[in-house]
């Protein structure tokens, strides 16, 4: 079975800056990450398709994105950036999806983690937003923390249509050890049947260095009981995932979290899940 990798991402340095690559710890991955860096590493995995996600608030990256996913197998779909308070939202995703390969767009996202305010997704002009993107047919992925989650799980709640993919298991305290609040709130949100869960960066939370899967293990549980396979997929995080992990390691990290489910279960984490929500092409 070929993998769906539901979550990566690319930059280019020359291109632009990527504002949020500063300091120490992150300067392994301050350079350029291109799709000829991806092919080998997915490819060596066993991935057949991938999700590209936006890296930045910046218009241009989405259409770049959409051009790669056109000119490149590999990519099956592209997660963007639009502005979700601009009034005009709806002509922009129209105008996005006329691009050369806007049929690839599938979602949108915003890095709502880097917002102060812990309800910012319930503001009148981003729930304009969201409903824009429900009526484009697009789905919506969450970048929050987990003192985030309270306010994803009313924004789900007030879209009923609109399909909202929590990336990173809404970045659980891991290094800590910890679950609660977040155990609850990621409890309440899958409780809704519009939310959707990525298995990804999970390493990156976790303690640098020093992490097993063991240290992993209670929170990939936690969402598998929560969300079921069926609302479950896999996700890489690559390249930032490097910076604990390697490709091939989170791969089959994923697998040892997932080896006590049957084939059919597994199958939809790794490739089902992904291929539904996105809209990914069959015969992967």
């Amino acid at each position: 079975m070929s993998i769906v990798d539901a979550h990566h991402h690319l930059w280019d340095l020359s291109v632009r800056d990527q504002d949020w690559i500063t300091g120490p710890g992150l300067l392994p991955i301050r350079r350029n990450f291109g799709v000829p860096d991806l092919v080998p590493e997915a490819r060596a995995a066993g991935v057949g398709r991938t999700v590209l996600v936006q890296t930045i608030t910046v218009a241009e990256e989405t259409p770049e994105f959409l051009a790669l996913a056109a000119e490149h197998e590999l990519i099956g779909a592209v997660v963007g950036w639009t502005d979700l308070t601009h009034p005009g939202i709806a002509d922009e995703l129209a105008r996005l999806r006329s691009l050369p390969g806007g049929r690839y767009l599938k979602g949108v996202r915003h890095q709502v983690q880097g917002e102060s305010d812990p309800r910012w997704l319930l503001r009148a002009d981003v729930r304009r937003g969201l409903a824009a993107v429900a009526d484009a047919g697009l789905v919506y992925d969450l970048l929050v923390t987990d003192a985030q989650l309270p306010a994803c799980v009313r924004a789900a709640e007030d879209h009923p249509g609109l399909t909202f993919v929590l990336d990173h298991l809404g970045k659980p305290p891991i290094a800590t050890g910890r679950r609660d609040p977040w155990e609850a709130a990621v409890r309440a949100l899958a409780a809704l049947p519009n939310t959707v869960c990525k298995l990804s960066g999970m390493v990156t939370e976790a303690a640098p260095g020093s992490w097993t899967v063991d240290d992993l293990r209670p929170y990939a549980d936690t969402v598998l009981d929560a969300f079921g396979p069926d609302r479950l997929m896999f996700g890489s995080d690559w390249p930032v995932c490097t910076l604990a992990a390697t490709y091939a390691e989170v791969v089959g990290v994923t697998r040892k979290l997932t080896s006590g489910l049957g084939d059919g279960e597994r199958g939809l984490i790794l490739a089902g899940t992904a291929t539904r929500v996105y809209g990914l092409r069959s015969g992967l």
